[in-house]
């Protein structure tokens, strides 16, 4: 993908400060919302044609461009207001111009008897084995658990991916399964190995109705 995107973030007073923020020793996660756009569309432009898009998807057209992230980052503020996915985006410590250095998603969260979610993330090519985004899923993790409450984590990844097995097995993941032909990615259908963490603080309490 050809670099598009032009500009830098919105100044840190156009983000709302109302929604989560997550402090880790080197990062910040803010909640993806309006005023990121041309910090994602960079992101985008710089990481995935050769690296991210070995493990993703097909991406959508525009994926690095501002315009693409108008609207995408607009639906994820009424996902998180809705409950149904938290997408974080991971900056250094400091002002909230920084550039963007990874992503953490929840999402596909289910409530009722099953209180779990889907994590997908991703890190930059030029932050890998820094041990960023270790310490981004430990913090972002105890979030998930603590605030929303959830009992699982599930995260899958292609079996020859084996940097992000040995990151989920570092964080608690136990493996539980092999999906065959799970994703479409890279011109084909993958297998994944099914991982999932579990909450070891979790109320049954929780089940109750407000």
């Amino acid at each position: 993908m050809a670099g598009r995107s032009s500009g830098a973030y919105s100044p840190p007073e156009a983000l709302d400060d109302s929604f989560p923020l997550i402090e880790t020793a080197r990062l910040v996660l803010r909640l993806a919302q309006p005023g990121m756009e041309a910090g994602m569309a960079r992101f985008f432009a710089e990481n995935f044609a050769g690296h991210l898009e070995r493990w993703s998807p097909p991406p959508p057209a525009g994926l690095d461009t501002v315009a693409h992230w108008e609207p995408r980052l607009a639906r994820a503020v009424q996902e998180f207001a809705s409950g149904s996915a938290a997408r974080f985006v991971l900056q250094p410590r400091g002002p909230a111009d920084g550039p963007v250095l990874g992503t953490a998603n929840y999402t596909n969260v289910v409530r009722g008897a099953f209180h779990a979610c889907h994590l997908g993330y991703q890190i930059a090519r030029s932050h890998e084995g820094q041990g960023l985004m270790h310490e981004a899923l430990l913090a972002s993790n105890a979030w998930a658990f603590r605030e929303w409450k959830l009992h699982r984590i599930m995260a899958n990844y292609i079996p020859h991916n084996a940097r992000s097995g040995r990151l989920l097995e570092r964080l608690g993941f136990t493996r539980e399964g092999l999906a065959r032909d799970y994703l479409y990615i890279d011109g084909s259908w993958k297998d994944h190995v099914l991982t999932a963490l579990l909450n070891p603080g979790f109320d049954p309490a929780w089940f109750a109705p407000a």
